[in-house]
């Protein structure tokens, strides 16, 4: 039977019902007719209808049912028929026809699935955010949560925001000055203007929040526009804003507990940053909850670690599915299986099983089912020395081939004190700033927060008052400079401290804006203590030919309101997962030293 001719039309134009409707025939005015007998079928005989499209996926034709989209069946598993009692859907038999109709007894085994419907490729459809069940809540907002993120407001799905007139006075006072926090708080005063300006906009009915274009928000915003009868215990200071705010949250749970004619019986719940906020509302019988939106993760135990270890089956069950070559000194294995779907682009794999060979590649494509692994180049070897260092362990070798690689222009290393992050970071951009001549020079920053009590103004250049932070630069430049490693190679031995220094810049994060880095090797050491605004401000500086790494622990943020869910760090590390210009690696095992490596494991 020959092939039928290719389709006209793209499968993505089609209407939905278009594609999951029965064979038609060519003629039009039988279209509707055709319509109503396939729907009409399956209630006159138990015995269903499948199609089959006559061209494959991939064009040839012959795809196996395996391969082929499954498409929703109107019928499970049905008892045997004849076949002559199917009616034909088709009202006119055609010479050619696009689709070619078939009629199958369904099987009664219930392991037995019916065949799909194959369809002209198309690209899947993004699956809609779902929203939460129940009804929609009523949440007041603090003035802390209002100040740490302007946006706010549009975070809270199809639910209603209330905001007490007290929360306005403080957003007032908070607004002027150059801090962030007054920064915040003018952007939320004009986010407020908008919304109020918008067209018919009604503030004893609510604001709704997505007439400024966030259709995300499908809730209303309503104002404290009367006083509302609260009673709070005698022992909290009637004057303090806090107690004010719980005072309203109180009213709006009395006046929302039943339904009553244009009020729904709502939950309202309380919003704030404030720890001690949320416990006295819990004291009285409230809900309240933290603002979770500027959370990355929930537990840091989630964070994506850039390495995943292979099953000890992995031969044996992959074996027939494997395929392998060698380009120059590196092997590629192209596999497939269960395991695809949970790789990233730039993830380390590595197998390690006694009395079998260790593999240690990295993932550098993933085409639909099936994903291509490099083997890595061995940095722990004396002969693959950088900048006379080696690597001691795999998580290191692996953070090394992110580091040397021209194609990654953004590495993020994490890890407790003493893995190594600083060092290898160095020595990798001496390699490749003196040696290699990949970049001009090296520019070292990092948060300037204290873990104690500040020393106060210091004296000098933007270098001279950076000096004090950057220990961690001049310890491991005596290492590098010395040859400590095991030889330091031709240009450690020749080059002086003073030459190595000229390439290397210490800025200050807080002049950062407006810059634009070229052809440069950027450190951001503690990136831990950064904020995710002050991480996109650091990464968006990364002009053509820059490379920028990321290190910090996540363990040890001094930042007073930042934890490890917020860190920018870690959202630095979720977001660019994946990238296929993005490595990330966590380097688990300490080589500082053995009282090191004690120290962090039992304080």
């Amino acid at each position: 039977m020959p092939l039928p001719p290719a389709p006209t039309k793209r499968a993505a134009l089609l209407s939905p019902d278009a594609i999951d409707a029965p064979a038609r025939s060519s003629h039009r005015g039988s279209r509707r007719a055709t319509d109503q007998r396939a729907d009409e079928a399956p209630a006159r005989t138990p015995q269903p209808l499948e199609l089959f499209d006559s061209i494959g996926a991939d064009g040839a034709g012959g795809a196996s049912a395996a391969t082929r989209p499954a498409r929703r069946t109107k019928a499970k598993a049905a008892p045997a028929a004849t076949p002559a009692t199917a009616p034909a859907p088709v009202s006119a038999p055609q010479p050619q026809a696009l689709i070619q109709v078939e009629t199958k007894v369904q099987p009664t085994a219930p392991a037995a699935a019916p065949a799909p419907v194959a369809s002209a490729p198309q690209s899947p459809a993004r699956p809609k955010r779902s929203k939460s069940a129940g009804p929609a809540k009523l949440f007041v907002l603090d003035t802390n949560v209002l100040l740490h993120d302007p946006m706010c407001l549009f975070r809270f799905e199809e639910h209603d925001i209330f905001l007490p007139m007290i929360v306005l006075e403080e957003l007032d006072g908070h607004k002027k000055g150059t801090t962030e926090v007054a920064r915040n708080g003018r952007q939320t005063s004009r986010t407020l203007d908008a919304l109020a300006a918008a067209q018919d906009a009604d503030i004893d009915k609510g604001l709704k929040l997505d007439t400024t274009g966030h259709r995300e928000a499908g809730g209303r915003l309503f104002f404290q526009t009367a006083p509302l009868d609260y009673s709070l215990p005698v022992s909290l200071p009637q004057g303090k804003a806090d107690n004010q705010i719980l005072g309203v949250v109180q009213a709006l749970r009395d006046e929302y507990a039943t339904d009553k004619p244009g009020k729904p019986k709502q939950e309202v719940v309380l919003v704030s940053k404030d720890i001690n906020m949320r416990v006295k509302a819990r004291a009285l019988g409230l809900a309240a909850d933290d603002y979770q939106n500027d959370k990355t993760l929930e537990d840091g135990d989630l964070l994506y670690a850039g390495s995943l270890a292979l099953p000890p089956d992995f031969w044996t069950r992959q074996s027939k599915t494997v395929e392998s070559w060698q380009s120059g000194s590196n092997t590629f294995y192209r596999i497939s299986g269960p395991l695809v779907p949970n790789l990233y682009i730039n993830q380390f794999v590595f197998f390690e099983a006694p009395g079998e060979p260790s593999m240690y590649a990295r993932v550098t494509e993933i085409r639909d089912k099936t994903a291509v692994l490099k083997t890595l180049k061995d940095y722990s070897s004396g002969k693959n020395a950088v900048w006379g260092v080696n690597t001691r362990n795999r998580e290191q070798n692996f953070a090394m081939n992110l580091l040397m690689d021209p194609e990654i222009d953004f590495v993020t290393l994490t890890g407790t004190a003493g893995t190594g992050k600083t060092l290898m970071a160095l020595a990798s951009g001496l390699t490749q700033v003196l040696d290699d001549r990949r970049y001009t020079e090296i520019i070292m920053t990092r948060a300037t927060v204290s873990v104690g009590e500040d020393i106060g103004f210091l004296p000098g250049t933007e270098e001279e008052k950076m000096g004090p932070w950057m220990g961690a630069l001049d310890d491991n430049l005596e290492f590098l400079a010395k040859g400590d490693g095991g030889g330091a190679g031709e240009w450690g031995r020749a080059a002086t401290n003073e030459l190595i220094r000229s390439r290397i810049k210490v800025k200050s994060m807080n002049f950062m804006r407006g810059r634009t880095f070229l052809n440069k090797y950027v450190i951001i050491d503690e990136a831990q203590n950064l904020t995710p605004k002050q991480m996109k401000t650091l990464i968006t500086r990364a002009g053509p030919g820059t490379k920028i790494i990321c290190m910090g622990n996540l363990a040890q943020i001094d930042t007073p309101y930042l934890t490890e869910g917020s860190s920018g760090l870690t959202f630095a590390v979720d977001k660019f997962k994946g990238w296929p210009h993005g490595g990330h690696i966590t380097l688990a095992r300490g080589e500082r030293s053995r009282l090191a490596d004690f120290a962090s494991d039992v304080l």
